[in-house]
């Protein structure tokens, strides 16, 4: 189990820092019971009875999207000094939420919108049976176990790093304190909880900056100018080898890894649907996209940040600590009392504002479309807290068992998910002849495809996704169209259907 570095006397999170965070965690619990007043039934608790304003659904979708694999990872990948140095390669990646918007409001958001979806999955139901609808809501309820089990894991590491709490003891409670405010308040409660959530994080991730410039050398401008100088700034490789993160591989790779959770990922498409109206579900989404720009810039800043400050200060830094560590060994060690309070809490906020959405939606697709909408609010509630006790076993597996780098198993889990569930939607919005079979099997060969590649070649885990999608469509249209002229090649007298 990874442990904590070694604890000295420069420790600052103290009495009034564990005021701070105790605090913000009781807000939390606060607006999960106020929001259960206003539920009367399975509508309220998953979809807000559609009343949420879109600019609060904007900041949920963005909390939600970011995480605490935003909020730790990218600033350690961006940090590294080893051979898994990123620099900001991965930054270009960032632009494809903007690409991805206007294709997913343009041909996603209003056939959810029309058919009145509480799960993304009745979608397939329509478009092709009860199969598809079983098989897509099946993979997303096993991504999000191993989801929400790892931005679990990441902030109970941090709290590790500034308390004597073990980690397990830290997944426990994180997990019990996510769990009772979805569970009271359902999606009101997460999303609300997210807005806060979100303001927490980007205030959080910004002060953070600050100190880290405040203390070195020509503050931001001298930061960027070494970083540059010893090319740390990187950020793109004009090159063709699909085995690195050059700038086609990035954009590539992630506009297919954006598009399939954006346009088919149930904790997406639920908040769509919180929205009284279709043109406020796509306010949210763009508000969404270009808040994620300037906040993706903020925390690869950190990271590079994080690496001149420790150059400047080297005997400040402990000598166990890992990468995935260092941005919260230094919100332990050099923010004033009473600050870091704050950014933990931002940690915190980063990890619960996917969690807690996901909670939700796990339990919308297990009632909806399992249970055939057949159970009410009770069972609703039920389900929430089952997906809570999973996240968690998971995240105590998680930590048993080690891992290095967050990002890359993240995109790694996505991609592959992705890959097997994306052509499906693709198949279902974008063609009109291709049935049932002819789909589920694209599916089934894009899912192999992208655990081919990930197994047998050295291509880059951003194609992953690229390589499912493309494989699950491309199969399903190939047999659609072979259905339609093998009988008449095999039998030129017979008429058309």
């Amino acid at each position: 189990m990874p442990s904590p570095p070694p604890q000295d006397d420069t420790l600052h999170f103290g009495t009034a820092d564990l005021a701070v965070l105790g605090l913000y965690l009781l807000l939390l619990l606060v607006l999960g019971l106020w929001s259960s007043r206003h539920h009367r039934d399975t509508d309220g608790y998953f979809r807000g009875s559609r009343r949420i304003p879109w600019w609060a659904t904007g900041l949920s979708i963005f909390g939600t999207q970011l995480s605490a694999i935003t909020f730790l990872a990218i600033p350690a990948q961006v940090y590294r000094t080893d051979e898994a140095r990123t620099d900001w390669r991965y930054f270009p990646a960032q632009v494809c939420i903007l690409l991805v918007v206007p294709v997913v409001v343009h041909w996603f958001l209003p056939v959810y919108r029309r058919l009145d979806v509480t799960s993304a999955y009745e979608y397939l139901e329509a478009r092709f049976g009860k199969a598809s609808r079983r098989v897509g809501a099946t993979v997303f309820l096993l991504f999000q176990l191993g989801r929400m089990g790892i931005v679990l894991f990441l902030p109970a590491l941090a709290l590790a790093t500034v308390t004597d709490l073990p980690v397990l003891a830290s997944i426990l409670g994180m997990g019990l304190l996510c769990s009772a405010y979805t569970v009271a308040g359902g999606i009101e409660a997460v999303i609300w909880t997210d807005v806060v959530q979100a303001v927490l994080l980007l205030a959080g991730a910004g002060l953070s900056l600050v100190l880290l410039t405040a203390g070195v050398e020509g503050g931001a401008a001298g930061m960027f100018e070494r970083a540059a100088a010893q090319g740390r700034l990187t950020w793109a490789e004009l090159d063709l080898d699909p085995a690195r993160p050059v700038l086609w591989v990035v954009l590539l790779g992630n506009f297919f890894a954006v598009l399939v959770p954006y346009a088919t990922d149930q904790t997406m498409i639920q908040r769509y649907m919180t929205t009284p109206d279709q043109r406020g579900a796509a306010r949210a989404l763009w508000a969404n996209g270009w808040l994620t720009l300037p906040a993706s810039l903020l925390f690869y800043a950190i990271g590079t940040a994080l690496w001149d400050f420790y150059a400047h200060h080297p005997e400040r830094l402990g000598e166990e600590v890992q990468a995935d560590a260092v941005f919260p060994w230094f919100l332990a060690h050099e923010l004033p009392t009473g600050l870091a309070g704050l950014v933990i809490a931002a940690v915190f906020a980063a990890a619960m504002s996917s969690v807690d959405s996901s909670m939700n939606s796990v339990a919308a697709v297990v009632t909806t479309d399992f249970l055939d909408g057949k159970r009410g609010l009770r069972s609703a509630r039920l389900w929430t807290l089952a997906a809570g006790a999973a996240a968690t076993l998971v995240a105590v597996l998680l930590a048993l068992t080690g891992a290095r780098s967050m990002v890359n198993v993240y995109v790694e889990i996505l991609s592959l998910a992705g890959g097997c569930i994306g052509g499906l939607f693709l198949l279902g919005v974008l063609t009109r002849e291709v049935k049932e079979c002819e789909a589920l099997l694209g599916t089934l060969a894009g899912g192999g495809a992208a655990f081919a590649v990930r197994t047998w070649t050295g291509i880059h885990f951003f194609l992953y996704a690229a390589i499912g999608v493309g494989v699950s469509f491309g199969t399903g249209l190939l047999l659609s169209r072979l259905r339609a002229v093998l009988p008449r090649r095999l039998h030129p007298g017979r008429p058309r259907d």
